[in-house]
């Protein structure tokens, strides 16, 4: 195991934020965890400390056929970002921006250097795309903010991984995924193994996001180079690790065996591992999901729990005002599964409470929230 610290830039005089990363192995294939982006979402860190250890003693016993990169703590910023004792990980206090948002678009900044480069061997394509890559983060200018600093960091170690896991979690929350809709057979597996109850995919959702920043690259590519051969090369996702409290020790375990027996199915990791389970959910539409509001301010109520298979017309959760007895009851308006709950139990106008998977496109444009 080596590890590589990586200082960020624009901290304040006496005080420094570092980047780690870990690196286990060595082969032609590479894989790149990181977890907890926004720094209050602590099950994917919970889980990346049974990662280390496990990728740890797999290297001591020669079972690593790949180079895998781990960043436990993926978001020093968001981590450190503490108001009266309540963590503030998902937007950076100083900008208000969202730390898992407008990654940089790799496929902009590479394709001026590939234009009469690509050919008709696929596997020279990649090699030449992931140098490009490198380059051309590597020569930007100087990061004009400790955030861009670390988006660069994270998507400079991923960029050349042929498997990218961002390990996030949500409010209250089953486990669910997403990634491009040409990489859910992919990521069946894992889902299956981790026991997913929903599976969201989508081309693009409007945010730029650290896995899409990664995948969506080759796609781009691709299409702007119809004459070339340019795989898939990057095969990333998002893995929502449940809620917020989900940090028990067993499931983070159980996890991280889930994550290693997928990276062992895609040939990084040699030896016997158990086969995936049947799937626990099919991939859905990014867009067939519904995000439910209050149609007033009030004490909410939840009315069905996460994982909860709900038709059109089920009641969600109800809303009661404690001044005027105003009392609501926001019912389904999409058939599917209910895979989060907001943690807040007091309805605020523009923020969503629940969210239903369901089959059928329902929302158009931006689909990530912020």
């Amino acid at each position: 195991m080596q590890r590589i610290d990586h200082c960020l830039p624009w901290g304040c005089p006496g005080t420094e934020r570092t980047l780690s990363v870990f690196h286990f192995g060595a082969g032609e294939r590479k894989a790149y965890i990181q977890a907890s982006l926004h720094g209050d979402e602590l099950p994917g860190m919970r889980v990346a400390v049974e990662l280390k250890r496990r990728l740890a003693e797999l290297e001591g016993q020669g079972r690593l056929t790949g180079m895998i990169e781990l960043v436990p703590v993926a978001n020093p910023i968001g981590l450190g970002q503490m108001i009266q004792a309540a963590s503030q990980g998902r937007f950076e206090l100083g900008s208000g921006k969202n730390f898992n948002r407008d990654f940089a678009d790799l496929a902009e900044l590479v394709a001026p250097a590939l234009n009469g480069q690509l050919g008709a061997d696929g596997a020279a394509n990649v090699r030449l795309i992931r140098q490009a890559m490198l380059a051309a983060l590597d020569g930007l200018p100087p990061a004009g903010s400790e955030l861009a600093g670390l988006q660069r960091l994270l998507l400079r170690h991923a960029c050349d991984a042929d498997l990218v896991l961002d390990l996030h979690c949500d409010f209250d929350a089953v486990v669910h995924l997403y990634s491009v809709p040409q990489q859910a057979q992919t990521f069946a597996a894992l889902g299956a193994r981790l026991g997913a109850k929903a599976f969201l995919v989508a081309e693009d959702t409007g945010g730029s996001s650290f896995d899409e920043a990664c995948s969506m690259a080759w796609l781009r590519l691709a299409r702007r180079f119809p004459d070339a051969d340019v795989p898939l090369a990057c095969q990333a996702a998002t893995v929502e690790l449940g809620g917020m409290a989900d940090t028990e020790r067993e499931r983070a375990e159980a996890s991280a065996e889930a994550i290693l027996a997928s990276l062992a199915e895609q040939g990084l990791i040699d030896g016997d591992w158990p086969a995936a389970p049947a799937p626990s959910c099919v991939a859905t539409p990014f867009a067939g999901a519904e995000y439910a509001y209050a149609p007033h301010a009030g004490v909410v109520s939840f009315l069905q729990p996460v994982g909860a298979q709900v038709a059109v017309g089920d009641p969600l959760f109800e809303v009661i005002d404690p001044l005027e007895d105003r009392h609501s009851i926001v019912r389904a308006s999409t058939s599917g599964v209910l895979y989060v709950r907001e943690r807040l139990r007091f309805a605020q106008p523009g923020l969503w409470l629940a969210k239903v998977a369901g089959a059928q496109s329902i929302r158009q444009g931006r689909l990530l929230s912020d």
